[in-house]
């Protein structure tokens, strides 16, 4: 059974109790605040495990407090996901840009926010990837300090965009990352890269990874997730 707090800011009393009802069954320890004002307080008060943030609140929104955390040194570690009204997609970007480490969008399947939750929380209790450390999933083996990719144990080729592009999608299965995070990434000062143009390598590395390709899913209006 789970037993981390999680701290649920959340001003609508319904969704308070569908979700207090649904993680306290899985085990999990729960605080629930109506008010960003009283989530900085409790986060700095008693730090949760998790906290599980709506972005619509009266007073402080939610970006605002993501914000707050993620700025703050004593506080950017605590795992954030983020819950956003459906098709709320600019918001949805502006929480992962942020640091929110996951998203779920209103309505939702209880099931979907515990796997979610189950997932961050695992995530946060790994030791951060090694910036050249290899990565295998399946049948797919990527060696950075070889600049090497394997699929099946035969190499695909490559350019050096199209690599860092699998590379930073890799190394973190299933987080959701930004057009943006990942022009971040990848920009080593030459030349600008844009948002178009990480659709044009995502393209690109489809092409050339076969069957591994349905291993970078779409993330409409967000980005790009890559699937272990």
């Amino acid at each position: 059974m789970a037993h981390e707090t999680i701290l649920v800011v959340e001003d609508e009393q319904d969704i308070q109790e569908l979700i207090r009802y649904n993680l306290t069954k899985e085990g999990y320890r729960v605080t629930v605040v109506a008010t960003g004002e009283e989530a900085l307080w409790a986060v700095h008060g008693d730090p949760p495990g998790l906290v599980l943030l709506d972005l619509m609140l009266p007073g402080i929104d939610g970006l605002e407090v993501a914000r707050q955390l993620k700025s703050d040194p004593t506080t950017r570690g605590v795992p954030l996901i983020i819950l956003t009204a459906k098709g709320d997609e600019a918001d949805v970007v502006s929480g992962l840009e942020i640091g929110a480490d996951d998203y779920v969008p209103k309505p939702f399947s209880p099931r979907v926010l515990i796997a979610r939750i189950r997932a961050v929380l695992r995530r946060a209790t790994q030791e951060p990837a090694d910036d050249n450390a290899p990565v295998s999933v399946g049948d797919l083996a990527i060696h950075p300090g070889r600049h090497e990719v394997l699929l099946g144990g035969k190499p695909i080729q490559l350019t050096p965009t199209e690599f860092r592009v699998l590379y930073i999608l890799a190394r973190r299965p299933g987080w959701v990352f930004t057009r943006y995070q990942i022009a971040d990434a990848i920009h080593e000062g030459d030349g600008p890269v844009t948002d178009r143009s990480i659709d044009v390598q995502i393209v690109g590395l489809r092409r050339k990874l076969g069957a591994a390709a349905a291993r970078i899913e779409t993330v409409r209006g967000v980005g790009y997730r890559f699937q272990p």
